[in-house]
């Protein structure tokens, strides 16, 4: 018969497997996104975990305590994160505290590098594992914190190959587990059952609107699409345009933008691959969403605006590149890049009509973009992360 002592331990241990408790901090809406998928494969392996942190609404149905949710946060470039600078630096403070507070027994951290590398320091000191999952693009500006990473984070996943090397030219050792986005996004119709799933005409060119998940990149790009779309309208009779709504956006903001423009804009919430992939091309905010559309093999013009000031800080700090992701994978220009002036409704409709009007080009560019997925690793990205997480609890 067992005795009291061995009994006593394995209670102990199982006391402690279901006490384990993670905070996960994810400040953008991709973030969220790819935290929910890594949430739940942990979950599967440790159904006892307890989550808490910063995220939205993907994080919350998986089951995370959300403290602050992440679209409070959400900025882009430099001179637009000053007016949210005071409530940012609020809620960095307040996740500090919650280091005391609830004292996880690890941190993850996805991408958001200026907040997620002060929360990682703060952890470190008190002790605490931390897991970075998906790096800051370090590869593209502020390659030095590669120096810093190496001293705050226990574990980094990476998901793109090229990471690896960037990492291991500094001397510290990543885990490669493949992009998340290969799992999710999957063409499951046809362009044409895609476009009677979201209601659209299936005999029409179709063309998605993705201005952005942030409000300030669609105040910013909205505007110039809808000038590009009237253009585009008046050169092929019949185009119809169709937005999908970002989780972290309400429909309101897009009907203000829309309402006084003489083009039906139809808006889709709950349904972005479907809406994505019943496209003949796609005109998209630099983001996760050109690498989204991408692996739909979706034809596309990548567009981005800052603030005249965010420009400057950027050609002063940013390698010059490619800044869409489907470019930066192929290491190729495979879709127009327009940034900044040029993000312009007339550029971006020239754009437009050259791929819509020249079936042969536009082929050429779903073939390249067939291609990318193969160079994203094998599928199971968030099993192999949360595998790793697990690993450290």
């Amino acid at each position: 018969m067992p005795s009291k002592e061995i009994n006593s331990a394995a209670a102990s241990a199982a006391e402690n497997r279901k006490t384990k408790t993670i905070m996960i901090v994810a400040g953008e809406a991709s973030g969220d996104m790819h935290g929910a998928a890594l949430v739940r494969e942990m979950s599967k392996i440790n159904p006892s975990l307890n989550f808490y942190g910063i995220g939205g609404s993907q994080l919350e149905k998986a089951g995370v305590n959300l403290l602050v949710n992440n679209a409070s946060m959400a900025v882009m470039g430099a001179t637009e994160i000053v007016s949210k600078l005071g409530s940012i630096l609020k809620i960095l403070g307040m996740m500090k505290k919650s280091l005391d507070k609830n004292r996880p027994d690890l941190v993850i951290l996805i991408d958001y590098a200026d907040f997620n590398l002060r929360l990682a320091k703060a952890a470190k000191k008190k002790g605490i594992k931390v897991f970075y999952y998906i790096s800051p693009k370090v590869w593209a500006w502020r390659g030095g914190r590669i120096e810093q990473i190496k001293r705050l984070v226990d574990r980094m996943a990476v998901i793109f190959p090229f990471e690896v090397d960037t990492y291991a030219a500094k001397g510290y050792t990543v885990d490669y587990v493949g992009h998340p986005l290969v799992d999710m996004v999957k063409p499951h119709y046809t362009k044409q059952d895609s476009r009677e799933k979201v209601g659209l005409s299936t005999d029409k060119t179709t063309i998605a609107l993705l201005p952005g998940s942030r409000l300030s990149e669609v105040t910013k790009l909205l505007p110039e699409m809808l000038l590009a779309a009237e253009i585009i309208s008046q050169k092929i009779p019949g185009v119809q345009f169709v937005l999908p709504l970002a989780d972290t956006l309400e429909e309101k903001i897009i009907f203000d933008i829309t309402q006084n423009s003489p083009v039906k804009i139809k808006v889709i919430a709950g349904k972005t691959y479907d809406v994505i992939a019943s496209a003949d091309l796609a005109i998209v905010a630099s983001g996760t969403a050109t690498l989204e559309t991408g692996l739909l093999s979706v034809p596309m013009i990548i567009i981005y605006k800052v603030s005249f000031f965010s420009e400057l800080i950027a050609r002063m700090i940013i390698k010059p590149q490619r800044i869409g992701l489907v470019n930066i994978i192929a290491r190729k220009m495979i879709a127009p890049e327009l940034i900044q002036a040029d993000a312009n409704g007339q550029r971006i409709a020239s754009e437009a009509l050259a791929i819509l009007l020249n079936e042969e080009k536009r082929q050429e560019m779903v073939s390249q973009l067939k291609a990318i997925r193969a160079k994203l690793g094998e599928a199971g990205a968030a099993t192999r992360a949360a595998q790793i997480a697990c690993d450290m609890l």
